[in-house]
């Protein structure tokens, strides 16, 4: 779901070990003439979103949701002010999540798994609340109903997650990763046969072609599935498809 995860979240915060921030004097400089022209003159958005965007180059995705809250009260309006925030409020859940991911990965107590357990239905939430408000505005948004499904999905709502991606599936870009969620869906509720139309669709369709990483998450699925019914021939010709597919992404990886 990459593709679509990009339009959720224009840019979530991903630390990376060693790299050094640009110029940070610099940053911090810009950062306190912003506070101070916002105390003076809280009336130009652009301040508010620019002060944002340091907080979240800083990886401090709670201030800018602070600053981003202010903005929103002020500037109920303003569309570009709302996006940002709920970019903020995305970020500062995936940040929370990760660090409790870490903390239980190294702690071994309840604590530390309820609070990952919290933290993970927190993100679930978030997802669902911002795709939701989001297609509310502008329901052409199908992009959106795949990273919603995913967050269903996550939630166990497999159900509700059919739906919300249905209509995904009629749009040319974004109908594989559809479908792929479709069949992931229709496995956990039991039902293969389903699954295989789906997951066919997603992976298979000549008219279509699927990015490589969804065929390839497509042909797995419907190979394991082919192996748990006994579809011996059709089994085969998946594992076919899914050595060429696979072969392909190796290519391009290396390329």
């Amino acid at each position: 779901m990459e593709e679509a995860d990009e339009h959720l979240q224009r840019k979530l915060p991903d630390p990376q070990p060693g790299k050094v921030d640009v110029a940070p004097k610099l940053q911090l400089q810009r950062r306190q003439e912003l506070e101070h022209a916002l105390r003076a003159r809280p009336d130009d958005p652009a301040l508010f979103l620019e002060l944002a965007q340091l907080y979240r180059d800083e990886h401090r995705p709670l201030e800018a949701k602070r600053v981003l809250q202010q903005a929103c009260s002020i500037f109920p309006g303003n569309t570009e002010v709302l996006w940002q925030f709920e970019e903020a409020l995305l970020a500062r859940s995936l940040q929370q999540f990760r660090e409790a991911n870490d903390l239980a990965s190294r702690v071994n107590s309840a604590e530390a798994d309820e609070q990952l357990e919290r933290s993970q239905q927190d993100w679930i939430k978030q997802r669902i609340e911002v795709c939701s408000a989001r297609l509310r505005r502008d329901p052409s948004l199908d992009q959106l109903r795949v990273v919603m499904a995913e967050a269903l999905f996550d939630d166990g709502s497999y159900e509700q997650a059919i739906l919300d991606v249905g209509p995904a599936t009629t749009s040319d870009r974004f109908s594989p990763q559809a479908f792929l969620m479709k069949g992931r869906c229709e496995l956990a509720l039991g039902r293969p046969a389903e699954a295989m139309k789906s997951l066919r669709a997603a992976a298979m369709r000549r008219e279509i072609p699927a990015p490589l990483k969804i065929r390839v998450a497509g042909l797995r699925l419907l190979c394991e599935t082919a192996t748990s019914l006994g579809l011996t021939g059709s089994g085969k010709h998946y594992q076919n498809a899914l050595r060429q597919a696979e072969k392909e992404l190796s290519a391009t990886a290396g390329g």
